[in-house]
């Protein structure tokens, strides 16, 4: 007997990955390994977007070989495990507003500065991340296949 499809609705798709919390990404090394980073991220135009140091391990290795792999799961019991891994090519920006405009999307999302997040106007953004944003690059994961799961779906079964 085939197995219960598993995998998230579109819909369910969007809503975990909106709602997720640290992402693990993992970009190839220059002796070809997988190198895992765990990221805050937000959606952009429907695809996880973060940013980074432009010297980071990360995106020195996505500038050499810009294929990426992302994993977003939860749950800790077996019947509330929830993931996607998604496989594709990051596109990498360093135009400083860009790269700006996501700390501000992070900033909103994540408790980055004294415990709480932080919805930020332009000037607010530029004294609290302006100096940075020039260090940084900005990631677009480009999915080329994404494999989902929701153990929720199988109900009980294994």
């Amino acid at each position: 007997m085939a197995r219960k499809d598993i995998s998230l609705t579109d819909a369910e798709l969007a809503g975990f990955l909106e709602s997720g919390h640290t992402l693990q990404v993992a970009s190839i090394d220059r002796e070809g390994f997988p190198h895992l980073a765990p990221m805050w991220y937000v959606i952009r135009d429907g695809k996880i977007t973060f940013r980074s140091f432009t010297k980071s391990q990360k995106i020195v290795n996505l500038r050499r070989n810009p294929k990426i792999s992302v994993l977003l799961e939860s749950g800790e019991a077996y019947d509330e495990l929830k993931g996607v891994m998604i496989r594709g090519a990051a596109t990498l920006i360093d135009d400083r507003a860009t790269v700006l405009s996501i700390y501000g999307a992070v900033a909103a999302k994540y408790p980055m500065v004294g415990g709480q997040t932080m919805k930020l106007d332009e000037h607010a953004l530029e004294a609290a991340f302006g100096s940075y944003a020039e260090k940084n690059t900005a990631v677009v994961v480009e999915p080329v296949k994404i494999a989902s799961w929701d153990h929720a779906k199988l109900g009980g079964a294994y």
